[in-house]
């Protein structure tokens, strides 16, 4: 009795095992990888923003960008800016001009304004509405180099001109009356007159 009574005591003297429990923090949101600066879908931005990293903009900014990099507009950003960047995609909407080495217009890019680069790529379904200047390509100054020392290219005006002279000469040529053709004349032959005979000195009569 006594041996049953000391393991029951030597089991209730026991301590309590105390379970480790590991409290987690809540996860920060981390930027897109391959940009330093990120403007989120919910952000407003205002002003001239500079930079020398890659800018993804996602949010909504107005006023000028002026980014050494490279620079993404997302597809739900609303940027009113002039853009100049070193490589620039679109897949949101931007009011103003971008200027950029290499530009690419999304599907769903849409641009209102002039576009200046030395490479243009647009997927279909893509919207621009203004105007394309290609940059950097030596076969933009050809026709130049082929003109003569003090000559000028021909102007739209006077090529008009000249084909309207042209008309009007064709015109009057047509209009004046064509001479007679007179049938040549016969060579007059010459008439010989008759030889009248020489008066001969009359014979005395013998």
């Amino acid at each position: 009795m006594s041996f049953f009574g000391n393991r029951r005591q030597v089991e209730t003297n026991a301590p309590p095992v105390v379970e480790s429990v590991q409290i987690t923090k809540p996860s920060l949101p981390q930027p897109a990888v391959g940009f330093d600066t990120v403007l989120g879908p919910n952000s407003v931005l205002e002003g001239t923003f500079q930079s020398n990293a890659n800018v993804r903009l996602d949010g909504t900014f107005s006023g000028a960008l002026e980014i050494n990099g490279n620079i993404l507009v997302g597809e739900t950003a609303k940027i009113k800016a002039d853009i100049n960047a070193r490589n620039i995609s679109v897949a949101g909407a931007v009011r103003g001009n971008i200027t950029g080495k290499k530009v690419q217009v999304l599907r769903t890019g849409r641009v209102w304004g002039d576009i200046r680069a030395t490479a243009l790529t647009t997927e279909e379904g893509a919207f621009i509405d203004g105007k394309i200047t290609m940059v950097g390509h030596e076969s933009s100054n050809a026709p130049d180099a082929l003109l003569n020392e003090g000559e000028k290219p021909a102007s739209i005006e006077n090529l008009q001109q000249e084909m309207h002279d042209a008309a009007e000469q064709a015109e009057e040529s047509l209009a004046e009356p064509e001479a007679p053709i007179v049938p040549d004349s016969p060579i007059a032959e010459p008439v010989s007159k008759p030889v009248e005979p020489e008066d001969t000195p009359s014979t005395p009569a013998l």
